[in-house]
């Protein structure tokens, strides 16, 4: 696995990817803690969502998953983690509390994921992996987010799109991190703009800022997402033990099994995977000229881990191989004009939160090396490219070769065909 993965190294010393929650453990228990409080005073009976009102009544009415989320939670209460609740109902007092809640800016402790942050460490005890694999649970998550989603969506979820400090997204120190000039945005309007939460995690570059690097050479395969490189392997399977501690790529479970024909193309070949920033920009570029040839979503768990990597600080982290077979996500190929690349195919996998994978392109149509595929529309996310065998020489920034690479920008040069 590559160094950012150090999956084996000791608990107090691994890292969360992506700056989706913070590094400090004590600065996630403070956000539970301070946020559970809140869902207290707030809670007036049972939850007001009807989505979280379901997710309550299946927990307490089927009995496995009863009794897997109840110990998972006194798992992780005895294990010395403060999760800020004792027991379903507060569990989902708080999640429902969430369905209203707009990330604020954070320069120190930032929790952009705080559905996350509420499910560490239940998700990732022994009796929890269960229960987050579980398809019944799944579905009625989906549900919960799609409920919160609608929220980000509306005009209501822009409480903190402004310039106040320190909260603010416009505030200098976001602006520090984020680098607002870069991105289409007018100042002089309110909310600067944007329609919502969403509409501004979802803000597009300004013209120029992204040029596709070597427009006119086919040859040259360009990054689809603005992303920091996480794992190369080579001579993939068409199906292997995707959950064990190295997690190796499972091509029929990546792209579903429905498409074997599809996963046997990339039997040998290379899976490229990198994974994006909070801070970063969350849409989806083409990575050659052809012509798309699939175009399409899989359902799957949301806050799913794999055993083998043990109790990982925000679940997710480590378990980046294993999500790419199991999470939802968009399966998106291109027949590329070069027959010396053939074909592409790029998993966008949404990790934890809403998790929505919304393709803009469909079967047949014609993309320009750089055009937009879609996006990522909240949430943390990972994405794989799978290069049929023989076709690339060298990935540019190799993660099995080069420590700590950088964030690869979107429609920077990536790899070269033969």
């Amino acid at each position: 696995m590559p160094s950012q993965n150090a999956s084996s190294a000791p608990l107090d010393q691994r890292k969360r990817l992506g700056n989706w929650l913070p590094a400090d453990e004590s600065a996630v228990a403070a956000f539970r803690l301070q946020l559970c409080r809140q869902a207290r005073e707030r809670a007036n009976g049972g939850p007001r969502s009807e989505a979280v009102r379901a997710m309550h009544t299946l927990l307490r009415d089927d009995a496995t998953l009863r009794m897997g989320m109840t110990r998972a939670i006194e798992e992780a209460i005895d294990a010395g983690y403060a999760l800020g609740y004792r027991n379903i109902d507060e569990l989902m007092q708080v999640v429902d509390y969430l369905m209203s809640y707009a990330p604020p800016f954070s320069d120190s402790s930032l929790v952009v994921c705080p559905i996350n942050a509420v499910f560490d460490w239940p998700m990732c005890m022994p009796s929890g992996y269960a229960v987050f694999r579980h398809p019944v649970f799944n579905k009625q998550m989906r549900r919960v987010l799609t409920s919160w989603s609608a929220f980000l969506g509306g005009p209501h979820s822009r409480a903190h799109l402004n310039t106040k400090s320190p909260d603010g997204w416009f505030s200098p120190e976001a602006d520090a991190k984020i680098g607002l000039s870069q991105f289409i945005a007018h100042p002089e309007l309110p909310y600067w703009g944007f329609l919502s939460w969403n509409d501004f995690f979802t803000r597009r570059f300004r013209e120029g800022e992204r040029p596709v690097e070597s427009a006119d050479d086919d040859k040259i395969i360009v990054s689809p997402c603005e992303a920091k490189p996480y794992e190369l392997r080579r001579d993939v399977k068409l199906v292997d033990d995707f959950w064990i501690k190295s997690q190796p790529y499972s091509l029929r479970d990546m792209v579903g099994p429905h498409e074997e024909a599809l996963a046997r193309r990339f039997v040998g070949g290379t899976v490229y995977q990198a994974f994006l920033n909070a801070y970063s920009y969350h849409r989806w570029h083409a990575p050659v000229r052809g012509t798309v040839v699939k175009a399409y979503n899989l359902a799957g768990t949301y806050y799913s881990s794999a055993e083998a990597q043990g109790p990982d600080p925000e679940g997710l982290n480590d378990s980046q191989g294993y999500t790419t077979a199991m999470a939802t996500r968009a399966v998106i190929v291109i027949e590329a004009d070069d027959p010396a690349i053939g074909q592409i195919a790029c998993v966008f996998v949404g990790m934890g939160e809403v998790s929505s994978c919304m393709i803009d392109v469909v079967p047949g149509q014609r993309v320009a090396k750089g055009e937009e595929l879609g996006y990522f529309q909240y949430g943390g996310s990972t994405i794989c490219m799978l290069f049929e065998p023989g076709k690339v020489d060298e990935i540019v920034w190799d993660p099995a070769r080069i420590d700590d690479p950088p964030i690869v920008k979107v429609n920077a040069h990536l790899a070269t065909a033969r």
